[in-house]
C-alpha cells in the first residue's frame, strides 16, 4: 500500500493544477470546441509535448514499472477509419458533457457530483464496448 502513495500525491498534485489551470471548466472547454480561446488547445498541446518529451527520455534512460519490467510502449495496428470514428464519437461525447474521462473524476472531487450521471454513461459505454467489441469492424 505505502509503494502508492506517490502515485496517488502525484494524481492529487496533477489534479490541483488541471483545476487551477480551469482545463475542467466546462466554459473553457465550451470555447474550445466553438474555436473562440487558444486556452485548451495550448494545455493539450503542452501536455502531449510533455508526453513525448517524457516517453523519449524514458526510453534512453530505460525506465522500469512498478513491477520491474522495462517500459515498453506497445506498437498500435495500423488503421485510419477505426480512430476517425473512435475519434468522433470521443469528441462528441466530450462536447456533450463538458469533461474528457480524466477530468470526470476531477469534477466529482470539486463537488460537481452531477458528473457521476456522465461516468456511469461513460462506463456503461466501455462495458458495451467489451461486449460488442468481437462483433465491431476492427
Amino acid at each position: 500500500m505505502g509503494k502508492y502513495i506517490k502515485f496517488f500525491l502525484v494524481g492529487l498534485c496533477f489534479g490541483i493544477v488541471l483545476v487551477k489551470s480551469e482545463a475542467v471548466s466546462w466554459y473553457r472547454i465550451f470555447e474550445m470546441f466553438k474555436f473562440q480561446s487558444f486556452h485548451m488547445y495550448g494545455i493539450i498541446g503542452t501536455a502531449v509535448t510533455t508526453g513525448i518529451v517524457l516517453l523519449l527520455i524514458s526510453k534512453q534512460l530505460n525506465t522500469k514499472t512498478i513491477e520491474g519490467n522495462v517500459l515498453k510502449v506497445p506498437l498500435k495496428e495500423k488503421g485510419f477509419i477505426r480512430y476517425i470514428i473512435g475519434g468522433i464519437i470521443f469528441g462528441l461525447g466530450w462536447a456533450l458533457c463538458g469533461a474528457c474521462p480524466g477530468p470526470m473524476y476531477i469534477l466529482v472531487g470539486t463537488g460537481v457530483f452531477s458528473i457521476l450521471i456522465v461516468i456511469a454513461a461513460a462506463l456503461l459505454g466501455t462495458f458495451m464496448y467489451g461486449v460488442l467489441k468481437n462483433k465491431l469492424p476492427h
